[in-house]
């Protein structure tokens, strides 16, 4: 793992990675909460209810993306984030308060997830392209890595803890925890220094520039193709909550212990799929295709499990994969994006990929309640194999994509085709890339 965690050589960026990984485990624990008691408490377990929250929750992505764009390339990224870091803490506060009183209902939580979802929807695209003020353009796929790291150990231990409490104090009190951890990254925020920031030149201020993101992207056919493979698995493949929850209630009749240990496993696999993308000095293009592939072959193999722990396995190729994709394409949009237009692309991708639930997740929870959760797993089965398929038209289409076997390894090459900005400026026309072991490609 030489070079792995290079970005923390930065102070800012050892502050911010210290508050952050605090923080992240408290969300991960109202995350498991949540579902819970909307499955296990509010409804009969209504799969669809779930669905609802999770439409509610990221559907402000799509509502306020002009706005959310223009905030992350307009405002001090900094401030921003520490106003919408205080505002979801004292969101969990008030979800946490009506939990503990009794007086929580299927409305309360539903109106919490829209206004949880219009604050993140301004947070995400400041968050993400925050990293590269943090650390500079030569570690910003490295420190992306690395953030995603520190978001999926935090679902390793996050669930678990909420599955604990869940079952021995209630739902109530892990709201209250994670409204205070919002503490320590408003703390990590503040004390950050600001004279080494690496700061950007801000997008000026004209009439259009909100359609100008728009523009940018429908002229590029690399991130048009990135984008479509994201909202396909976004939309219908990043349902983690509804598939987890109603395999561990319906399908193995399972506690909520084994409900956050399931989350938790899954992020083992989410955890190394982000090490190995923090390790590549650079993202590949081949990885994105890849990777759509194997995360549609680990949802059909999660779908005939027959057992708990069987299942368990599978969930671990599916955050490899899933976290391999997600992190790559992170990755690929902000080095290809010049750094004047990063904040309404990200904002634009962000959109794609967490706006899709409102189309998705209600669908995929109607499936799971109609045919049951193992049909509902074919669906995101369907959704990596359909990204996969996108991404080699691409790149057979615009890039002259070969494949050959050598030595036992998978080799990909094809031609430069479309210059993106930051990428690669030094390759030839024609690219070889690495060569990519059975092991590598299933991370």
């Amino acid at each position: 793992m030489k070079g792995t965690f290079r970005s923390l050589k930065s102070f800012n960026y050892r502050v911010w990675a210290g508050g952050a990984i605090v923080s992240n485990v408290g969300t991960w624990m109202q995350r498991t909460a949540q579902d819970w008691i909307v499955l296990t408490q509010l409804t009969r377990h209504n799969a669809t209810a779930v669905g609802v929250v999770m439409a509610l929750q990221f559907g402000p992505q799509v509502l306020l993306l002009p706005l959310t764009g223009f905030a992350a390339d307009h405002l001090d990224r900094r401030k921003l984030l520490i106003a919408t870091q205080a505002s979801m803490g004292a969101l969990a506060l008030g979800l946490g308060l009506l939990t503990i009183t009794g007086l929580i209902q299927l409305w309360h939580v539903y109106l919490f997830a829209f206004l949880l979802g219009c604050v993140t929807a301004f947070d995400a695209p400041a968050r993400q392209t925050f990293v590269s003020e943090l650390v500079g353009e030569a570690d910003l796929s490295n420190a992306v890595g690395l953030n995603s790291t520190s978001f999926n150990a935090a679902r390793m231990i996050g669930p678990a803890i909420a599955g604990v409490l869940i079952a021995t104090v209630g739902s109530g009190w892990v709201f209250l925890i994670n409204a205070i951890s919002f503490a320590a990254v408003l703390c990590s925020l503040s004390l950050l220094r600001v004279g080494e920031l690496h700061l950007h030149h801000k997008a000026v201020r004209t009439r259009g520039s909100l359609a100008e993101g728009f523009r940018y992207v429908w002229k590029r056919p690399d991130l048009k193709t990135i984008l479509l493979m994201l909202f396909l698995i976004g939309t219908f493949g990043i349902n983690f909550p509804i598939f987890i929850s109603t395999m561990s209630v319906t399908v193995f009749h399972a506690g909520a212990r084994e409900y956050g240990l399931l989350t938790s496993i899954m992020a083992i696999g989410s955890v190394t799929g982000a090490l190995l993308s923090a390790r590549r000095e650079k993202p590949r293009l081949d990885l994105l295709f890849i990777s759509a592939a194997i995360l549609g072959f680990g949802f059909a193999l999660a779908a005939v499990m027959p057992n708990y722990w069987l299942f368990g396995l599978a969930l671990i190729v599916i955050g490899v994969s899933a976290q391999t994709f997600t992190t790559s394409t992170i990755s690929l949009v902000q080095l290809s994006t010049e750094p004047v237009m990063r904040g309404r692309v990200m904002a634009l991708l962000l959109a794609i990929a967490l706006g899709g639930t409102p189309i998705g997740a209600p669908f995929v929870g109607w499936v799971a309640d109609t045919f049951g959760p193992r049909w509902a797993l074919g669906v995101g089965a369907a959704a990596g194999f359909t990204a996969a398929i996108v991404g080699i038209r691409y790149l057979r289409k615009h890039r002259r994509l070969r494949v050959r076997m050598d030595a036992g390894r998978l080799r990909f090459s094809f031609d430069g085709g479309h210059p993106m900005p930051g990428l690669h400026p030094s390759k030839p026309p024609l690219v070889e890339e690495e060569a990519v072991s059975v092991a590598e490609t299933k991370g």
